[in-house]
């Protein structure tokens, strides 16, 4: 049985990577000439390295992250809002939260394939079935056939526009801006992200290992607009803490990746015969909650324990039952708290940051802990 898996992102990898150990070969298709180590940060929940623990990545992942034992949720002169004590998930799952670039994660997973091949400039065009499974068309008119099929191409996903009906983007109307920068963070922020929500914008940061940082910052756009993807994001928060201006200032302008927030509305299913979905490309989430990767993490993981003790067609129904109700809370919840997160009436932003500051820190903690747990399997 060889497994197609077209996109090499996390998810696609983290998935051939987990396959590859149960013995099940696959090919990945990916549309990039080459795969170079650009893009933003990305924060690996208790959940995603957990995953990682299983698959003997933890260590390497790491040791070229940095660790993250509290989230704050701030106002825009960084002033405390509610606070997130993650230690407990640490000890509890033996695992840390990282940070960590997003394309020396892509190095680290791509490294640790033996067997499995990449196919770079592979965009897929077309797919046709046929008798015993599918023709994959290639942009550079290559045709490969493919009897199981897997989906890791994202949130615009080919295999699920031509194969699966019903499925509809959602825009968020707000923008966002991610960096990465030389950057030396006071010691008091060094193993904290903090989120700072403003009016109708909020803006992010974490440390990344040697003294880098990535930052992320969102702001509300009036529908159907697009130009404040294309003004000084400074102008936007001139008003916040010197030192999320200072971030952007010293982040270079064509390190700063803009894209328009989108997800997908959820789909009731993942699978159709001989092809699943995992993902973006079947659950994709806004990053309100820094569950997107994570949550394509998990699907690798639940997808390669089915296929290794099921038929492939047994093995997606019974992946779609163990992950479809955990993901669809998580895009649901990221999409509540986005609109949350930038609410623009000073008194409603005054009630919402008293009632989060009362919250107690026990709530928070359970519904982490729901995020964080694995499911069981409960497989033959």
């Amino acid at each position: 049985m060889t497994i197609d898996i077209i996109g090499a992102g996390i998810g696609g990898l983290t998935t051939a990577i987990a396959l590859e150990k149960k013995g099940v070969k696959c090919r990945i298709f990916e549309q990039t000439e080459i795969i170079k180590p650009v893009g933003a940060g990305i924060i690996l929940a208790n959940n995603a390295m957990q995953v990682y623990k299983k698959l003997g990545l933890k260590d390497t992942i790491e040791a070229h992250g940095t660790p993250i034992s509290t989230i704050n949720i701030v106002k825009d002169n960084l002033e405390v809002i509610s606070s997130m004590d993650l230690s407990v998930f640490e000890k509890a799952n033996n695992v840390k939260n990282i940070a960590i670039h997003r394309g020396i994660l892509q190095q680290i997973l791509i490294d640790q394939l033996k067997e499995t091949k990449v196919y770079l400039n592979h965009k897929l065009k077309k797919i046709e079935k046929n008798e015993n499974g599918h023709s994959l068309y290639f942009d550079n008119d290559s045709v490969e056939h493919s009897s199981i099929l897997i989906g890791a191409d994202g949130l615009n996903s080919m295999v699920r526009k031509q194969l699966f009906k019903n499925n509809f983007i959602r825009k968020a109307n707000q923008i966002c801006w991610r960096g990465v920068t030389d950057y030396n963070l006071p010691n008091s922020y060094k193993r904290e992200l903090n989120e700072a929500w403003g009016n109708s914008d909020r803006f992010g940061f974490v440390p990344l290992a040697n003294n880098k940082v990535y930052w992320y910052a969102l702001k509300t756009i009036p529908k159907n607009n697009d130009e404040y993807s294309m003004l000084k994001i400074e102008e936007y928060f001139k008003n916040y803490n010197s030192l999320v201006k200072d971030i952007i200032i010293c982040t270079p302008k064509e390190a700063i990746y803009t894209a328009e927030i989108e997800d997908l509305k959820p789909m009731r299913k993942w699978h159709n015969q001989n092809t699943c979905l995992i993902g973006d490309a079947a659950h994709a989430t806004t990053p309100n909650m820094g569950q997107g990767a994570c949550q394509a993490i998990e699907d690798a993981y639940v997808l390669s324990e089915c296929l290794a003790n099921y038929n492939y067609s047994d093995a997606f129904l019974k992946f779609q039952k163990l992950r479809i109700n955990k993901a669809h809370k998580v895009v649901k919840a990221s999409w509540s708290l986005g609109k949350l997160a930038h609410i623009s009436n000073p008194i409603l932003i005054a009630l919402r940051n008293r009632i989060m500051a009362l919250t107690p820190e026990s709530i928070n903690r359970k519904q982490s802990k729901e995020i964080f747990q694995l499911p069981e399997l409960n497989l033959k």
